[in-house]
């Protein structure tokens, strides 16, 4: 299993910081498969789920550990006092550095699993800000008010601007050193397949804060870019700044 990080432990809440590729609940279809909360209640025991992240997307998590911080947590995510920030690597040079999508999503009607903006759909708020502009690419901090299944990928595909790395919303499904480099990239002599330097979504939760459920206190947690992502901007940074 891809491992976890405790960020941050007390008796009423956990803090994690979840690796891309780990489920944070049970799946429906393989409720079997390996997932976070499971391996935390292994651990912890008692571990109540208050938000999620896609399997592809890494970042921060908060766990309750008892039911009165449950309620507590959950009545913050319903009145949209939380403030959950994301780095994203977003396809396409943004034209201002920043702006807001306020556009309601729904389910797909003929996708299984797919969201799109529909006016049937739920309220969701997603505001943004450009970070760093590259020739092909814009890293961008994103602050979501809603927590709607796939909310950015969905909001920031309606404006033009989908994930660089999305399978299901963007055009990639990974994204390779030849694309950055373009024409002066020559494959390794030992080498007869490139490799992607990255190949889930472009989407880290890289800053949490809340109100304590026990003190009241505001709170912030950060965590760091995993590898992946970091090597990419790395790249992107060397050879396709404008």
């Amino acid at each position: 299993m891809a491992q976890y990080t405790i960020i941050h432990e007390d008796e009423h809440i956990l803090i994690v910081h979840k690796p891309a590729g780990l489920l944070t609940i049970p799946d429906r279809i393989s409720p079997d498969k390996e997932n976070l909360v499971g391996a935390l209640q292994r651990k912890y025991e008692k571990v109540m789920v208050v938000h999620r992240l896609d399997r592809e997307t890494s970042g921060i998590l908060c766990f309750a550990r008892n039911e009165a911080a449950h309620r507590h947590l959950s009545m913050q995510f319903e009145k949209h006092t939380v403030d959950k920030f994301y780095h994203a690597l977003l396809e396409g040079v943004l034209h201002h550095d920043e702006g807001e999508v306020n556009r309601p999503i729904g389910e797909h009607p003929v996708i299984p699993g797919k969201m799109i903006v529909s006016n049937g759909g739920k309220p969701s708020l997603t505001f943004y800000r450009a970070l760093e502009r590259f020739k092909q690419f814009t890293l961008a901090e994103v602050l979501i008010k809603t927590g709607r299944t796939h909310q950015i990928r969905v909001h920031m595909q309606s404006v033009g601007y989908p994930l660089a790395i999305d399978s299901l919303y963007g055009r990639r499904s990974g994204l390779f050193l030849s694309e950055i480099k373009g024409k002066s990239f020559r494959l390794g002599k030992h080498s007869e397949e490139e490799r992607p330097l990255m190949s889930r979504s472009s989407l880290h939760a890289s800053r949490l804060r809340i109100d304590h459920p026990h003190t009241g206190e505001r709170l912030e947690f950060h965590t760091e870019l995993p590898k992946d992502f970091a090597a990419v901007l790395s790249q992107l940074r060397k050879w396709s700044s404008t």
